[in-house]
Parts: C-alpha cells; structure tokens; sequence
C-alpha cells in the first residue's frame, strides 16, 4: 500500500483557515464554547437570538441595591421583567437602526426596577452589562447558528456569534483565502434586512468579516465601503501569539469540535502537534477588538449614533483618545492638565473624534465632574453633537448667545457647545473668571480662519484663559502643522496623535488624488490652438464642433482676464463632458472671485454641454473688497437678486443647491470661491477644477473635497482629480514641500497628499502587458478564433475579465490628461486604445460563444464613456441571446447561423447544453453526469484536434438533443417511462444495487424508486427545505423504508454506509424536484 496515499498538507476551506481558528482565538481570550445543540436549548426556538436562562443568572449576580444602609438582592421576578425590556415588542419596534440604538441605549445605561422595601417603593439602578469590571460579566461563543427569518421558517446561519451574559454582541463571517471579504461584508449587510434575520441585529455591537489574511469590522448599519481595517498600537505579537497557540481544555475542544465542525477535530489536533501557528491578520484582529476589555470599551465609550447613524471609532479614534485621556490626566509645571493638539487627515472622521473623546471623558471614572465644552464653527456640527451624548447619561446644552455661554459656563453646565463667533463674543463680554481645572475645551480646526494663521490654536488658547485660566485645550485640525507653528503647539501640550494623509490613503480611508497641471492660456494662443480644439472637441458630432468653435471664437474680443475664464471654462466643460458625464460623479470649480464665479457659469451655460450652478455668500461692500469693478460688483448683486427670488433664503439657496449636488442629478459641476472649500463632504465629488491660487492649508482642505470614498451597485470611486489652472505645483515632478504652495510644512506630513496623474499613466504598459500576457499561449496573434478557444476555460476568462477592467480604468485616466503625450507618443496611444477597442470586442464574442449571462451594467459608467467617446462612438451595452437547447429551431438558428465557425457555434451550443447540465445536476445526478462526462470527453477531442470541426459540432448537437429529450441511451423499466422524479431515484439505486446485489431486476429497483417518490411526496410540507424537523421526518421515513420494506420485506442488505450515502442523494434530489 503506498504509505503516502492520504493527503498530509493544509485544508484550504474556510472552516480550516478562518471560521475554527477564530473559535480557538475567541476561547483563548475568554469566549466559553457552546456547542450548537446547546446554544438551541438555550434560545428555546431558532426565530429566538438571546440566551434567556444566561440572561437572568448574570443579571441576579450583577444587581443589588440598597436601602438604609443594607444590602438587598433583587429576584427572579426582577431579572425576567429586566430581561422583557430587553426584548421590544411588534408595537415598540423602530426598524432596525432605530432598535439598535433603544437596545444599545438599554445595555449602557440600564434601566430601573422599582423595589418596595418596609413598605417604602422606590426605584433603584439595575444593569445588564457590568462596563467597569469586564470579568464580572460571561462571554461565550458558537458556531453555525442558526436564525429564523422575518416571517418564514427558513434560516440563516451565522458562522460565530459572540454573546456577553447572553446578548448577543459579535457577529462574524468568514470566508476562505480565495474567497473576497466584499462577499461577506454583503452577507452581514443582507442579513440586516426586514425580510431576513434583523432580530440578530437589533442586539449586535460589532460585525467582523475575516479570512485569514485579512479582516474588516463595521456596527449595524454601515455601508459596504465605509468598513475599516484596524492597526493596532499596542499590541504585542508575543501576547497575540500565546492566545492562538492557547491550549484548548477537552470540555472546550468538544463544544468547539461539534455538529458541522466535528470532522474537523482529527485535523486541528494535527496542526497543533506540528508545532506552534504562526500569527495571521484574522488573528491581529480579534485579538484587538475581541479581547473582553477592549470589547466593551469599543462599545460603551467608543461608539456614537450621528443623526441615526450608529459609527464605532477607527483604530485612529481608539487610541488618540486613549493618548489624549492619559496625557490630560497628567499636569503641567502650573499645574494645570496637559492638552495638545490631535491632526488627523482630512476625510477619517476628525469631527466624530473629537466628539468621541467628549464621551470617553463624560465617562472616565478618573475624571471626577467634568465640564466639556465643544467649540465648532459649523452650525450643523454644532447640532449633530447633541444626540450622540444619549449613552452616558449628558444633555448638551447649545449656547444661544455669547452671553448665554457664559451664564451656561457660571452655572457649572457639564456640556456645553458652541460655535465660534459665540465665543468670540463671549470673551468680549466683559470680565469673567471660572479657574477650575475639570473643564475641557475642544476646539474644532476651523477656528483658525478666526485667527490668522494655524498658530490660531496658540492664540486661541491664550485668549481663552482670561475666562478660563486652568481650563485643558484641546485642539483638533485635519491638516498639518506647519514648522514655523509647531513649537507654539508645544507649549500647549504639544501633538498628542497623528494620523496622516499616506494613512488614510493606505487604510481605504479616502481615495487617493492623482495631481494634473493645465495652463490653458498657453495652449489658446499661436499655433497650437487648433489642436487643443480638436483633443475637448472629441467625441462630438461635425456640427456640435462648428457650433463648439463659433462660441469659442467670441474670445478676440474680450479682454485679458475674460479671454482667461473663458478659456478655462471650455476646457473644464469638454474635460467633464468626455471623461465624467453620465458616470454619476460630479466636479467642482473654485473660481477666484464671486464675479468670476458668475462669468464661469454663464460660459458653461454658453456651451451647454455641462450643467453648474455657484454657491457664494452674500454680497457686503465690508467683505474685503474682492471686487474691484463696479462692474463685476453689480453682476455679482444681480447674481444674488436673482437666486434671492428664486429660493427666497439664502440658507435655503444653500440647502437645495448643496442637496443637489450631492445626490444623482444636476449640477454636474458646483462653482465656489471660498464656501464649501472645507466641512464639506459630497462623496460623488471627484474632480477640482483649480481657477485660484491656494497654498498651504487652504490647499489641502480644498483637495480633500475629493477624497471622500464613493460607492454604489455599479460605480467605485478609485481616484479624486486636481486638475490645477493655476500652476500651483507645476509639473510635480519633485517634493511636494519644494513647492511655495507647500514650503511651509515639514516633507513627512504632506507625503501622499497628491501624485502625479504621470504616475498612473505610467502604469499602461505594464497593465497592457499583463493583458496580453493572458494569452501568450496563442501561436497566431492575428487569428481571433485561437483567442476566444483559449477562453473556452472559465479560469481564464475570469482573469481577463479582470485584467481588462484594470486596464480600462487605467485607460480612461491616461486620456483624461493632456500629460499622456507628455508619457507616450501618438503611435503608442494608438496601439494602447486599438488594442482596449479589440479586446472589448474579444469579451463580448466570447460572452457570447460561452453563453455567460451578462450584466447590462456590466462596464462601470466611466468605462463606458470611454467606450462611447474614444473607442467604438456607440454604446457598449451586451446583451447576451441565451439559447434553449429544448427549442430545436433556436438550436437550427445557431447551426445556420453566418459569419461564424463551426467550432464557435460548437462551443456556443456546448455552453447552453453545460449550463442545463449544471443547473439540472441535482434533479438527477446519474443522467446529468453521464452526459457531463459525454461533453467534456467530446470538448477534449476537438481542442486535442482529435475529431474535426464538423464532426465536433455534429457531437455537441446530438448530445444537446439527447439531454432535451432526456435521452438515457436505454431502456427505462415501463413501470417509470413517464415518471422522471422515480427515474432520477432509479438512477441513484440501479448501479449500487446490480454492484451488492447482482440478480435484483430493473423493475424491481423501479418498483423502489417509485416508493421512495411517495414517501417524499408524503412528508413534503410548505417550507419543507427550511424547517430542520420536517426534513428530519422525512429523512427517517425513507430510512425505515430501507429497513422495514427493502431489508426485511424484500430481502435485500446494503451497507450501512452505502445507505447513508443513498440516503442523502435522494434527499438532494427530493430538494431539487419538490422546491417550497
């Protein structure tokens, strides 16, 4: 016998690499392992999420009051009528978001339970978690639970969930390597829905989707992009090593080693025996987000409900507040609480951190009655703080005025926010003094446009303590600091964390910005106008030119600085008319001035190819003097008369306009000056058109307007565009901090702000390589029909499916520059387009030829313009003619079908008989899978060229035809001619009988098969497929047939594992022939 016969390696299934790992991980760190069978007993019923007994049992332990100075324990009646709380009924439900933040509300702060004591009834504290001591609480976990759906007997079963004294507080999916974690984000996103398990939800705190070399975290409700990867600081390999080599006690390995995982004990014993495992990504994250303590920190001080929104923090949030609450609770010489400022980038959540760290000291037991106050400049910041102090007990209270802050500040208000301009008054307010060193002041970055420069935070500070002299500053900014205010910071604390734009870029924060310097003025004027016309006119109709260039050539007559606008305004509008339109993104332009907004606008109106609207402020003759020109002042004054009429307010003006911008529709393009150039976010924003210069901060706060992630069901947001008219950073082509626009900070803290879109471009040949690389087996590059056999295998087209998306995207950002003939010259952009127009077509043959059920969305719209404007000027849309092999005209149409070979109308026909095969297999595996076999063997001799292309097309026809009619090649028992479910049974019996039993006639195993068929349609019930018990029934049924009738009865013995095996096959089949 060969020794080495059974497979010795590793098991590459999710279960081996990523689902029982994080079991030994969950157990190593405190998690108690309940086998299945358990956990149901515990739920009662599968529709049932919480484990009641657990429920109880903790809470009597967590809960006494007292009265009088003694002690009381509080009773079972309590612990119940706690634990209906915690479970709303159909009337007291808010959906799924609105429940989750009631039950989370319930767990934080707990409730009351009214005890009468000596015949005194009071109401006394009563909790259901305890936050302070994690160890008082229990944790335990289970694998492959299952869960009722809304309405239904069907289930859904979840790979982990994690419970804490029996709520259920983790959920977790896991997937093989191969397999991509967007598929189980999508699983635990789905799984919230109305019509499945959301019950699971409305208790959750923490959804992990992992495999082993990665894993991504989010909380109930979140969108598939904004779920984040977490990178610890502290912790320790050594520490996170020892827990996943932990070894399991028996009574662990049997709960984890049970039902659906049981099979897998032999091979984890293996693994251990081999010597320690080495630590994965799946493991980093558990260990720093799963760990009791760190669990329940997370959840109590860390996650904040945003108009609704429930959000967790980002491993940047965790430990800069973790930073920030060590620092403040140390002193400085004058013994004041140290403070500091935190630069987190742009885009990751800056407003929400500091938010956060108001809650965290709200909380912090070290922190005895604090008095935060939070200072933004945003009258919509200012307003979204005030729900997300719900959870630790605080109401905050807004300042209305600049002397209501300081009345609010004398009565010793806990939180207190305001906006700037309110504190600005209140420090003008007169003399007033609070030297207490328990108030905290968190002061947004904005400020600084209060102040001058970013040394803002500084003077800021100085101002404030001639009201509040001992107070702690803290300061939050999205940009960095630069050097020249750096050791002014430090004598306030100094940076307490950073997190910087390389980061963010690196964590799937925000997108990163591919940089483009145009200077169209030069490219206007002398000879080279015609064919900068020729590059924004492409893509348009002969007489969309003329009319194009008759609007254009109106530029003679206009001076300098209107040739200029005009100039950039055509280029701005052929640039989002060939390379954005139609793709659901949006552009925005900062003009220099509120005139110059306005003449940008009606030359994009001129052109009419784009749509635009402005924001601006209103116009004041004190605002500085923008406008130099009686002119452009009354044009600016008319502008505003006329949005004046139209939206009556100017927050109105700004709410419809902003709204639209952000959603699907028009504006394309929004036009500012200095509005909107920082706190706002509108994730479809995607190209900066630069008509101003900007440095500095005033720089970076522009460009992250896009950065924002953007993502819906058929459009990703890859890149933000800077397309600079102004020559801010020339070519780019050395430090970002070479740059005036940059000079003043240091080199390390702009790094990744911006990359030159060259670097992309540069990025084609290798991307075109790898594309060709897919077919390097081809001998004739000339012969499309080597191309499309090569793809016959469904591993390859998969590849250069993918392949060829990369290289469109790549593609589309390379012709959007006028710096590709900077990279490549004309022959090379030629080659690079022909061979994207001649592979596009390659997919759709082949789409086509293999019968692949095609998307109509199946290019992302910026792909498709692509295809529109440079490639093939019509739409790409594929639409794929499925054929029937059970219609024998649409098979003769295919057969006589022109223009095409006869191995391509093989294939084409070959395919839709594979997919019937495919889709029919369970409804009787023995007939599907002798004619699987008949067709592979028949595919292999043609692609070996052992059988001709006529002779190849002849075979797949008669075998689509034989698979039509259900053609078995034989006789069937008369019995069952016309009874296909007993023909799918007799096709499981007849080889494993006639093998056990060599004399038992085929009308005998017929006789069988039909018995077997009335017993599955005995026992078949509405939901059958969903309700483990109705099955169960059925199953025993057949298997006391087997027994009492085939065994006893007729006298025929199979195998014990034989019979399992039968057993089971009949079961699939009965599945797929009685659906419902």
């Amino acid at each position: 016998m060969n020794q080495h016969a059974a497979s010795q390696g590793f098991n590459p299934a999710e279960k081996y690499q990523s689902q029982i790992p994080a079991l030994q991980t969950l157990v190593a760190l405190g998690f108690q392992p309940l086998s299945q069978t358990k956990v149901d007993r515990l739920r009662g019923k599968t529709r049932s999420v919480i484990l009641d007994d657990i429920v109880v049992e903790q809470m009597l332990k967590l809960n006494s009051f007292s009265y009088r100075g003694k002690s009381y324990a509080f009773d079972l009646e309590d612990a119940h009528e706690a634990l209906r709380r915690l479970k709303p009924t159909p009337d007291k439900l808010k959906g799924l978001k609105g429940t989750n933040q009631d039950i989370y509300d319930l767990l934080v702060l707990g409730t009351t339970i009214s005890k009468a004591i000596e015949g005194d009834s009071k109401s006394y504290s009563f909790k259901y978690i305890d936050w302070e001591t994690p160890e008082n609480n229990v944790f335990h976990v289970t694998a492959e639970m299952s869960v009722e759906r809304t309405a239904s007997t069907a289930t859904r079963r979840c790979d982990i969930v994690c419970f804490v004294n029996g709520i259920p507080f983790i959920v977790i999916e896991n997937k093989r390597p191969t397999e991509s974690l967007k598929k189980a984000d999508s699983q635990l996103i789905g799984y919230q829905n109305e019509d499945n398990i959301p019950q699971l939800f409305h208790y959750a705190q923490l959804l992990m989707s992992m495999k082993r070399q990665e894993a991504r975290y989010a909380t109930v409700g979140t969108p598939r992009k904004f779920w984040q990867i977490w990178r610890d600081e502290e912790d320790q390999d050594a520490d996170i090593s020892a827990a996943i080599n932990h070894t399991l006690t028996a009574d662990a390995k049997n709960a984890v080693f049970s039902g659906d995982l049981a099979d897998a004990r032999s091979f984890f014993e293996e693994l251990a025996a081999g010597g320690e495992r080495s630590i994965s990504e799946q493991d980093r994250a558990i260990y720093a987000m799963c760990r009791p303590e760190r669990l329940l920190d997370l959840v109590r001080r860390f996650t904040v409900f945003d108009g609704g929104v429930r959000k967790i923090a980002r491993h940047q949030q965790y430990f800069s507040i973790k930073t920030a609450l060590a620092r403040l609770k140390g002193v400085d010489l004058e013994g004041r609480r140290k403070g500091g400022v935190i630069w987190h980038t742009q885009g990751s959540g800056k407003s929400l951190t500091m938010v956060m760290l108001g809650r965290a000291l709200a909380l912090d037991k070290d922190v005895k009655n604090p008095r935060i106050l939070i200072v933004t400049d945003r009258d919509d910041l200012d307003k979204q703080i005030k729900g997300t102090f719900k959870s630790c007990d605080l109401e905050p209270v807004r300042a209305a005025t600049g002397a209501n802050l300081i009345e609010l500040i004398r009565n010793r208000t806990p939180l207190v926010t305001t906006i700037i301009n309110k504190f600005d008054t209140a420090m003008k307010a007169g003399e007033f003094q609070d030297d207490s060193a328990d108030i905290f002041v968190l002061v947004d970055e904005s400020h600084r446009s209060q102040t001058g420069r970013y040394g803002g935070h500084g003077k800021f500070a100085l101002k404030m303590r001639r009201i509040l002299p001992n107070a702690c500053y803290l300061g939050f900014t999205g940009t960095p600091l630069l050097k020249r205010d750096k050791n002014t910071l430090d004598t306030f604390g100094g940076l307490i964390h950073k997190y910087t734009i390389d980061q963010a870029v690196k964590d799937e924060a925000v997108v990163p910005l591919l940089y483009e310097g145009r200077l169209v003025e030069q490219q206007v004027s002398g000879d080279v106008v015609d064919t900068w016309f020729n590059k924004i006119s492409e893509g348009l109709t002969d007489k969309q030119k003329a009319d194009l260039k008759r609007k254009f050539s109106r530029m003679d007559a206009l001076s300098k600085t209107s040739q200029a606008i005009r100039a950039k305004a055509f280029d701005i509008s052929e640039h989002f008319r060939q390379y954005w339109q139609g793709t659901g993104f949006k552009g925005q332009l900062v003009a220099p001035s509120k005139a110059a907004a306005v003449r940008f606008k009606e030359v994009l109106d001129e052109i009419g190819h784009v749509t635009s609207e402005i924001i601006i402020s209103a116009p004041d003759d004190k605002e500085g003097n923008e406008e130099v020109d009686q002119e452009s002042k009354d044009l600016v004054r008319k502008f505003w008369v006329k949005m004046m009429a139209r939206y009556k307010t100017e927050d109105e003006y700004n709410r419809q306009i902003t709204d639209s911008f952000k959603g699907s529709g028009d504006p394309e393009i929004l036009i500012v000056v200095s509005k909107l150039l920082t706190g706002f976010d509108a994730p479809r924003n995607t190209v900066l058109y630069v008509c101003k210069p900007l440095r500095e901060h005033n720089l970076l706060q522009a460009i992250a307007r896009v950065n924002r992630l953007y993502e819906d069901d058929d459009k990703e947001k890859q890149f933000g565009f800077i397309v600079d008219y102004e020559g801010l950073l020339g070519e780019l082509d050395a430090a970002l901090t070479t740059y005036s626009a940059f000079e003043g900070f240091d080199g390390e803290d702009v790094a990744g702000s911006l990359h030159d879109i060259r670097e992309e471009i540069r990025r084609l040949p290798q991307l075109h390589d790898q594309l060709w690389d897919v077919f390097k087996e081809v001998r004739n590059k000339k012969d499309m029909e080597q191309f499309e056999q090569l793809l016959a295998d469904d591993a390859k087209r998969v590849d250069f499916y993918s392949r060829l998306k990369d290289y469109g995207r790549c593609l589309h950002i390379s012709l959007s520059s006028e710096k590709l003939y900077d990279v490549f010259d004309e022959a090379a952009v030629s080659t690079f387009t022909k061979d994207w127009k001649a592979f596009s077509e390659l997919k759709r043959s082949v789409q086509l030829r293999y019968q692949e059920t095609v998307d109509v969305k199946e290019f992302e719209p910026k792909i498709q313009k692509l295809l529109d404007d440079h490639v093939t000027a019509k739409p790409a849309e594929v639409i794929i003619d499925l054929v029937n092999i059970n219609d024998p005209d649409a098979l003769n149409a295919v057969i006589e079908e022109e223009g095409t070979t006869a191995a391509s109308k093989a294939d084409r026909i070959a395919s839709a008989t594979k997919r019937t095969i495919t889709e029919k297999m369970s409804e009787d595996p023995s007939f599907y899978r002798q004619f699987s076999e008949l067709l592979a063997e028949t595919i292999r001799d043609y692609r070996e060229k052992r059988i001709s292309e006529k002779d190849y097309l002849k075979s797949v026809v008669e075998l689509a035809g034989r698979v039509a009619r259900r053609d078995h090649g034989r006789e069937m028992p008369e019995s069952i001619k016309s009874d296909t479910d007993a023909q799918a049974v007799f096709g499981v019996l007849e080889p494993i009988l006639k093998e056990i039993n060599g004399g038992i006639e085929d009308n005998v195993t017929a006789e069988l098969a039909q018995s077997i068929i009335e017993i599955v349609k005995d026992h078949h019930i509405v939901d059958v497929w969903s309700n483990e018990m109705a099955q169960n029934n059925m199953r025993n049924a057949i298997d006391d047939y087997f027994f009492d009738v085939v065994r006893d009865e007729k006298g025929i013995s199979i195998p014990l594992d034989l019979l399992d095996d039968i057993e089971l096959r009949i079961m699939d089949i009965a599945r797929a022939r009685f659906p419902g």
